[in-house]
């Protein structure tokens, strides 16, 4: 029976849904990843450098992650994980932020999730009621969204290259006393920047010194929200930090958000983790559990095997962090000798993650345009800072080099020259 015809005037139906379903927005780096796909598969030559994924072809996840999954695969693990994370995982987890970032954490603040997305939504929930004031900075990812999503009262303090993209703690001092959420994530996406140690310090001690405050008042704590997801890919003299190595004191109040998906180039595998105190840890489960965020059984037990593995993670990052770094390298050099010849474009040095932050001035456009001029003009797809909350028409773009090769790059590098130059 084909119900096209019985399935309702999309007015009709959109009409009768929810004012949250009514009322949210998708995402914007989906649609103009969709864009640039349709132009590509009518023949289009683009550098697209827009989605924060990998392309296997370039950065193939870890043989021994996938090889542990097809072990897991052929041995049955098949069934439901427990829904907080197979304890392998969990306490391979623990392991590995003991040896790797000298914080021991007890397997009990261990959560797993399906990738690192449900942490953040996750911590969302787990601190806020509607009406709740969550603090972050803009450009940021998903936080405007999720913050729709909770009725939460966002306040969005904007952020300039000038602060490396980050809020300093006299931005955020004033919303401190009424935050019930602050959210900070380093590597930055979108920006590719690393927040400098005593930036986050100061920002931490402003937290604790407050939750002191409210502790005497008998007021609900401020928490800190913190995303690392990009933290083991650092270049340059940028350091990764996180609040309990600069501030112990802030451990109570943090919950770190990290995962697979970047660091390893295992995007489509969905393991996320998060450590936190245990009571915040078993509240952000229960209600997880009830959503089904969990990972696949073989990717957990494929991925505990994986961080208990040091030479061999050791190897990877060893030569995955360095590519990674080559085409952020190459893209901010040709950025930096078209600025050096007077055209009007300016790159940020990489820091972290896979992103370049580059501004395209160009007078009397809006971001959306210059997108337009480029991807038309020159092949070259990215990402406006508004896809990120910002507001400005700043001439921000993210970049991503997760899913293109050094050839790509050379190639469009001279493409993008003639499209300024013109």
């Amino acid at each position: 029976m084909d119900l096209t015809d019985k399935l309702g005037e999309p007015a009709t139906v959109d009409a009768s849904l929810s004012d949250l379903a009514r009322g949210v927005i998708g995402s914007e780096i989906l649609r103009i990843a969709a864009e640039i796909r349709a132009l590509k598969a009518k023949g289009a030559q683009i550098c697209n450098l827009t989605v924060g994924d990998f392309d296997p072809a370039q950065f193939p996840a870890p043989a021994a992650l996938l090889d542990g999954m097809r072990a897991a695969l052929a041995a049955g693990q098949t069934n439901y994980p427990p829904s907080d994370g197979v304890i392998q995982l969990r306490e391979a987890v623990a392991r590995y932020y003991a040896t790797r970032l000298d914080l021991s954490y007890p397997v009990e603040s261990v959560l797993i999730t399906g990738g690192a997305r449900p942490l953040l939504y996750g911590s969302y929930r787990t601190v806020l009621d509607p009406g709740d004031v969550v603090v972050y900075p803009v450009p940021s990812w998903n936080n405007n969204h999720y913050a729709y999503l909770c009725g939460a009262r966002a306040v969005e303090i904007p952020v300039r290259a000038e602060s490396n993209f980050f809020p300093t703690v006299d931005d955020l001092r004033p919303h401190l006393p009424y935050a019930r959420l602050v959210l900070l994530n380093s590597p930055l996406n979108p920006t590719g920047t690393a927040i400098d140690p005593q930036v986050l310090r100061a920002i931490c001690e402003a937290l604790v010194e407050e939750n002191h405050r409210r502790e005497r008042a008998g007021a609900k704590a401020a928490w800190l929200c913190y995303d690392q997801v990009y933290w083991q890919l650092v270049f340059g003299g940028a350091r990764h930090v996180t609040p309990p190595e600069v501030c112990p004191e802030v451990a109570p109040y943090t919950i770190i958000l990290d995962a697979a998906s970047k660091s390893f180039a295992a995007t489509g595998l969905r393991v996320g983790w998060a450590v936190m105190p245990p009571a915040a840890r078993q509240r952000m489960a229960d209600i997880l559990g009830h959503v089904g965020a969990w990972a696949p059984r073989p990717e957990q037990v494929a991925m505990a095997a994986l961080l208990d593995d040091a030479p061999v993670v050791d190897a990877y990052l060893g030569e995955m962090r360095p590519r990674v770094a080559e085409r952020l390298d190459r893209l901010a050099a040709g950025f930096a000798a078209m600025r050096k010849d007077g055209l009007p474009v300016e790159a940020i040095a990489p820091q972290g993650a896979i992103y370049l932050s580059v501004r395209f001035a160009l007078p009397g456009r809006t971001n959306e345009e210059t997108r337009k001029l480029l991807l038309d003009r020159a092949g070259l797809a990215l990402v406006p800072f508004q896809a990120f909350g910002l507001r400005e028409e700043s001439g921000w773009f993210r970049i991503s080099v997760g899913a293109v090769s050094l050839a790509e790059i050379d190639a469009a590098l001279p493409r993008v020259r003639a499209a300024l130059s013109g």
